[in-house]
């Protein structure tokens, strides 16, 4: 049995040995006398895999709705055993320890295990005093110089309690992917009833809006409570980013969504946002939480077939130019604003000049290609996506182009809809080349049930004619990346108010190896009960699934 490893630690405690100098064996007796019910209610996750190991996550909470965000835990550190499995029945065990679940960091368990085999799966589970976790299963990335056997990856965003069951969750689990990619709005910092859909909210938040670390601990538990979204962490090791709501709607850098409200708290309450959201993450230490700031953009590379950019868009990015709806606003194209601030944006454009992978994905959080809305002269966009920062979209794209990149995709959540579309660094002359494609995932539940659609009927499509797809059901994106292509379903339910749905494909797209763009060769055809809106109804309810707020 191998001992814990010398370059495996843990982030928010001491990696072995006895709590806080109490003896093991007296420590171990203290811990089965405090915990007399189950502290594993939030389940499992793992994350950032590379191609020797990856990160397991916990967080002990027998009470996990306590209004004071501790979970029902004691206020002191409490010893956590974890181990690594070779098979799904944790018969074989690769990689053991003992980690501290430390009361600062809201008793939650960062471990890093390392000196694994690439490109296999694993599982792993942890125990506290009596008490043993669900088992999750993990996997490691390929070798740096191999394909590696293929990978299967979903993305997804966007899940309000209120509005729906977390069902997306359980089937994206069922369709065993190899990686998860969650690109923002894990949680949602409203009160109850706030942010209600047509024909009222079918589950409710505990608590106040989230603005203290209680708040946003309580509101990340009451997420993690749901058995469909430990069953999707259980699944596979995920990649997470941030959008807003994490923290507060279209926040940007230092500012409040309403910066004419005066908020002289907000950066503290920023500051116990990104805590949080580190203790209910599985990330490695680089992401520890420095006062307000957190390093949440990186690199993730699945062998030689994929590197994964993962973006942070809120943390570095000027203030909305025109306020955060749709706008005519000549502030979009200001060269010295920014969505990505300076460092992040050289950062991204020098690591596509080092990539030598076959594709260079970039998973983030708001719409990347041009959506006008106006079929006139004037140019009605999103100020809240990268059509607020046109400069900062030509620069990046340029950067790829530059760079000489193989297939550039770049992968987003946010507006609660499917979407697909071609890439240009002209979109205003449709007839200019294809640089890259664009892959667009609606949410787990925001916005409720939605309806069945055909995208040929949707005028977006036909003022943009780089737009492919569009479709307003709730779900994700499953997809399946080999070396000479790239294959994504579009996996809608039909409905989210309700659970147990069934889930199907929407629209099957593919991108080829050096063929930029998206090309479709699947669409399910609309349902009977379906109806389509007149066009500007159509423009006017994707206004509003992605805008509509408190």
């Amino acid at each position: 049995m191998s001992q814990f490893s010398r370059r495996t630690f843990l982030v928010t405690g001491i990696a072995a040995g006895a709590v806080a100098g109490v003896p093991a064996a007296h420590a171990a007796s203290r811990t089965s006398r405090e915990l007399t019910s189950d502290p594993f209610t939030l389940g499992v996750a793992s994350g950032d895999p590379d191609s020797d190991g990856f990160v397991i996550w916990t967080r002990l909470a027998p009470r996990p709705l306590a209004e004071d965000g501790m979970g029902g835990m004691p206020a002191r550190p409490f010893r956590v055993h974890w181990q690594v499995y070779a098979d799904e029945g944790g018969r074989a065990v690769l990689r053991h320890g003992v980690a501290t679940a430390a009361p600062e960091w809201g008793h939650s368990v960062h471990v890093e295990v390392d000196g694994l085999f690439s490109d296999r799966d694993y599982w792993y589970r942890f125990r506290a005093g009596a008490y043993v976790s669900p088992m999750g299963r993990a996997r490691t990335a390929p070798h740096p110089l191999s394909y590696g056997s293929g990978l299967t990856m979903a993305f997804a965003s966007c899940a309000q309690y209120e509005h729906g069951h977390f069902t997306a969750y359980r089937r994206l689990a069922e369709e065993n992917p190899d990686l998860v990619l969650h690109l923002g709005d894990y949680q949602y910092e409203y009160q109850r009833d706030t942010y209600t859909i047509p024909g009222g909210n079918v589950r409710h938040h505990e608590g106040p809006e989230t603005e203290t670390l209680a708040n946003y601990r309580q509101r990340h538990a009451q997420y993690k409570t749901d058995p469909d979204l430990q069953a999707a962490h259980a699944a596979a090791p995920w990649l997470v980013v941030w959008d807003d709501h994490e923290l507060d709607n279209n926040w940007a850098d230092e500012v409040p969504e309403k910066p004419e409200i005066p908020q002289p708290g907000f950066l503290t309450r920023r500051e116990a946002a990104f805590r949080a959201y580190y203790e209910n993450m599985p990330l490695r230490r680089r992401s520890v939480p420095k006062g307000i700031d957190l390093q949440l953009y990186r690199r993730i590379r699945w062998g030689r077939l994929a590197a994964f950019h993962m973006l942070d868009t809120r943390q570095y990015r000027s203030d909305q130019g025109c306020g955060d709806g749709y706008r005519d606003c000549p502030e979009a194209a200001d060269p010295a604003r920014s969505i990505t601030g300076e460092e992040q944006e050289r950062w991204l454009i020098e690591g596509f000049h080092r990539s030598r992978a076959q594709w260079d994905i970039i998973g983030q959080q708001v719409f990347f290609a041009q959506r006008d809305n106006n079929a006139g002269p004037a140019k009605i966009t999103s100020q809240d996506a990268w059509d607020g920062y046109v400069a900062s979209r030509q620069r990046i794209t340029q950067g790829w182009v530059d760079a000489g990149v193989r297939n550039p995709v770049v992968l987003t959540g946010d507006v609660h809809a499917h979407w697909a579309s071609d890439l240009k660094l002209d979109y205003d002359d449709p007839t200019t080349r294809t640089v890259g494609s664009e892959l667009v995932t609606s949410s787990i539940s925001t916005g409720g049930d939605g309806r069945d659609s055909d995208p040929a009927a949707h005028p977006f499509l036909t003022i943009n004619p780089h737009l492919k797809f569009y479709n307003n059901q709730r779900g994700y994106v499953i997809t399946k990346i080999e070396r000479e292509l790239l294959t994504a379903d579009f996996r809608v339910l039909p409905q989210v108010t309700q659970p147990g749905a069934a889930v199907h494909t929407k629209a099957t797209f593919v991108i080829e190896d050096r063929v930029p763009g998206v090309r479709q060769t699947y669409l399910r055809p609309i349902g009977p009960q379906a109806r389509t809106l007149p066009p500007a109804d159509q423009i006017q309810e994707t206004v509003d699934l992605e805008t509509r707020r408190p």
